[in-house]
């Protein structure tokens, strides 16, 4: 391998166009671009002395590359990052790994010894984040009772699905809402507070927007310990509201629109219950707000571990088998919905992809509008 890593880059729409961006402004080190992808060519290529292909197979065994990143719509996830990792070429892919977590687990099985497989899982970089996993992994806040998280600050407006003939479909995107949007957001909670093990939900399809996928979504979660949770999603609430609530035994912890405070009880709840004489006593509380004034580059920290996984066997922050967990949860809530009924996790896979082959059966591409959309990225992160 040369000294910087050959970079290939499928896909070059809207995110895309926004990793480029980093390598190109050093935000992102380790990587040269050597080979674009896309239907139509396109000025970039040249400008940054790439060569350019419509064929991504074309593009892979043309030997200009070492890695791939992939960033096209989900309905092509899977056979682009399985023709590259059976050519033994590393693999960055946008999230999700696939349509489903079955289809997952079939790419996942055609990676190879050596090869790195990572998923574009940024939110796992933020400060807050972070902050709150390594809170609740130190034990500080006791036994988890309970967990909620209310995400409804991914409005999206009507045009937005206008300009894509995949998104929010059965057939390009396996879904909508829980598979594009929340994706992130359910990657960060099973990554704080762990997999539930059973799951009632009540998705409602197309409610807001001219769609036929969710768009809204209430979720009860049951965990193996006994504790109990609630996740709410939509893309149809304006002002949206995101707040994520850990409760233990011996505190919590409460992030609200960008807010982190911590309550640390002087003893655990359950010892309190069992001695105190008080009747209607609790226990006393320490409240403290948690300031983080830390502003990162969440694509191009997940890059760059990218790149140091390739050439110094540095651990990937997200590889792509974590991935798995997410969408096992978001097909749970669909499946849940569908069925009627609460659904168990490990979710059996196999059934879930039957029922979302039904619904692609019946599913098409929309028409893609014709409308000029107005594009700033930087509204896109939550």
């Amino acid at each position: 391998m040369s000294e910087l890593i050959r970079l290939g880059v499928v896909g070059l729409g809207n995110i895309a166009q926004q990793h480029i961006a980093n390598i190109r402004n050093g935000e992102v080190s380790g990587f040269k671009i050597t080979a674009l992808c896309s239907r139509n060519k396109t000025d970039l290529a040249d400008e940054i002395g790439a060569q350019h292909f419509s064929d991504y197979k074309k593009l892979i065994d043309a030997n200009v590359i070492d890695a791939i990143l992939i960033a096209t719509p989900t309905m092509s996830h899977f056979e682009i990052a399985q023709y590259a990792l059976n050519k033994n070429i590393h693999v960055m892919l946008e999230k999700p790994v696939g349509l489903s977590s079955f289809e997952g687990e079939q790419l996942l099985a055609t990676q190879q010894p050596g090869c790195q497989f990572a998923l574009m899982l940024n939110q796992r970089t933020d400060p807050t984040y972070a902050k709150m996993k390594h809170i609740v992994e130190s034990g500080v806040l006791g036994k988890l009772q309970r967990t909620q998280w209310t995400m409804t600050n991914w409005f999206r407006p009507e045009i937005y699905f206008q300009v894509s003939d995949w998104r929010a479909t059965w057939k390009g995107e396996g879904g909508g809402l829980l598979v594009n949007q929340c994706i992130h957001n359910l990657d960060i909670f099973q990554w704080i507070c762990g997999v539930p093990s059973q799951i009632s939900a009540f998705s409602e399809f197309g409610k807001y927007h001219n769609i036929e996928v969710e768009d809204e979504v209430t979720a009860y979660l049951r965990y193996p310990n006994k504790a109990t949770g609630v996740f709410v999603g939509s893309t149809g609430e304006a002002p949206g509201v995101n707040r994520f609530d850990i409760i233990g035994d011996k505190g919590s912890l409460h992030f609200d629109s960008g807010k982190l405070v911590q309550k640390l009880n002087d003893q655990s709840v359950a010892e309190f219950c069992a001695t105190t004489d008080d009747m209607f006593g609790m226990p006393s509380v320490d409240e403290t707000a948690i300031e983080i004034n830390e502003v990162v580059n969440q694509h191009a920290i997940i890059m760059n571990n990218f790149a140091a996984a390739i050439t110094q066997g540095e651990a990937l922050i997200a590889p792509a088998e974590q991935g798995l967990a997410s969408l096992d949860i978001a097909n749970a809530m669909l499946m849940s919905t569908w069925k009627n009924q609460p659904v168990s996790l490990p979710l059996d896979r196999k059934a879930y992809q039957h029922a979302l082959d039904d619904k692609i059966a019946s599913s098409q591409l929309r028409k893609k509008s014709n409308k000029q959309a107005k594009v700033d990225m930087s509204k896109s992160y939550r």
